[in-house]
């Protein structure tokens, strides 16, 4: 049965990623480099921690 990204490593990744994009652009608005910097990262992390999670098995594979 496919799955179409409905897993809980999809679910958590885009979840992280999105809180990085906010973060980003709550970031340029201040005009605060650190916090732009901060979402950006969070970004990254996304994708590590969703194909961390679907190595674990967790994905919709």
């Amino acid at each position: 049965m496919a799955h179409h990204g409905s897993s809980p490593a999809a679910w958590t990744a885009v979840t992280i990623c999105l809180l990085g994009f906010c973060v980003g652009a709550v970031g340029l608005v201040i005009d605060n480099w650190v916090t732009f910097w901060v979402g950006a990262a969070l970004i990254l992390v996304s994708a590590i921690v969703g194909k961390i999670m679907l190595a674990m098995g967790l994905g919709g594979r």
